[in-house]
């Protein structure tokens, strides 16, 4: 049987254009352990234990090495289709979800706000039925994080935040499968954030504690994160036993680190706060100096595009800097996170440790 249908795979993958053969494959057994993420949505990693995302890290691995490293073609979601609202432009977000999605057999349906005004020509439960009587799942980048809950609250089929105004997971399980693959294991690790308290640092805060990694975040004044999501964050730290402190001193916040972390400091959607910005965020940028409080084996990430006030060169294209293995894992990530809501595939990988 497995002859036969991997002999049928390579025909239509030779039909296709593709010019690499199936081998071995398998779908896998039926998941043994109590993780089962199909059907969910990801809307924030505050609604996933750390077993959870772990699994998603680790089908991420999965995928990478069967795919990118031993060159197998698997159509895991081969006849599914996957509808992609982005009212904000994106580059990573957007090519690591079309190709990864097509490189698993499926079809993705990009639309922007020229195609799909989300609550203004139809209102948003009427889009989410729409939606899910023609597709498998829809990836939102919204202004709004309340549209995603709406969106997931009327639909049928999964829906994935792929950025709003509060969090960005996707982007974290990325940061999470670079740090992984670099220290070999996250428990322990100090993640030190310097910078704005948005989105990407919500969705650290909502998950590092399941991790046990430690958080030391610095902001501006005025710029702290979001005070319900401090509030929950302290919880999780308290729970898992790990330690997290906000403060607005950039060395303060990078002392031992093993990982400094930025972001931009104008999101889309804030340009018009750009002067008042870069004057509340002098001396914020991450330079050396920064570097040379931390932690003996610092690496740098950010999610990109960059502005060289934000990290300048020398951090930035040092050898410490792993922003660019950071990029490509937006691909292995967001494959993962569709495959585990859509499929009931399980890793072949021995599961990495974390």
């Amino acid at each position: 049987m497995l002859f036969n249908l991997r002999t049928l795979l390579n025909k239509a993958a030779l039909r296709n254009g593709h010019n690499f053969v199936v081998r071995n494959f398998r779908c896998g057994q039926p998941l043994q352990n109590k993780v089962q993420l199909k059907g969910r949505d990801l809307l924030t990693l505050k609604d996933f234990t750390g077993e959870e995302i772990k699994y998603m890290l680790w089908l991420s691995s999965d995928l990478k090495l069967r795919i990118k490293h031993k060159g197998e073609y698997l159509p895991l979601l081969q006849g599914k289709s996957l509808g992609m609202i982005f009212e904000k432009r994106s580059t990573r977000t957007r090519l690591s979800t079309e190709t990864g999605f097509a490189l698993l057999g499926g079809h993705p349906c990009f639309l922007t706000t020229q195609d799909i005004h989300l609550g203004v020509n139809e209102s948003l439960t009427d889009t989410a039925r729409v939606l899910s009587s023609m597709t498998d799942a829809v990836l939102a980048r919204v202004y709004k994080q309340s549209d995603l809950d709406i969106l997931a609250k009327e639909a049928s089929i999964p829906i994935i935040n792929g950025l709003s105004d509060l969090y960005h997971p996707i982007q974290i399980l990325a940061d999470y499968l670079t740090l992984q693959e670099h220290y070999g294991s996250l428990k322990g690790l100090t993640l030190s954030w310097i910078g704005d308290g948005n989105n990407i640092l919500h969705s650290i805060m909502m998950s590092a504690a399941k991790f046990g990694m430690h958080l030391q975040a610095a902001t501006p004044k005025g710029y702290e994160p979001d005070p319900s999501v401090t509030k929950l964050a302290e919880q999780y730290a308290k729970e898992n036993g790990t330690k997290m402190s906000l403060t607005h001193d950039p060395l303060e916040a990078a002392r031992g680190g093993n990982v400094l972390i930025t972001d931009t400091w104008i999101s889309m959607g804030q340009e018009e706060e750009k002067k008042k910005r870069l004057q509340a965020f002098q001396g914020y940028q991450v330079t050396m100096k920064t570097a040379k409080v931390a932690a003996s084996d610092w690496t740098f990430l950010h999610c990109l595009p960059r502005k060289p006030e934000e990290v300048d060169d020398e951090v930035f294209y040092s050898p410490r800097s792993l922003v660019f293995p950071e990029a490509e894992n937006r691909k292995w990530t967001i494959m993962a996170v569709m495959v585990s809501l859509l499929t009931d595939y399980s890793p072949q990988l021995q599961k990495p440790k974390f």
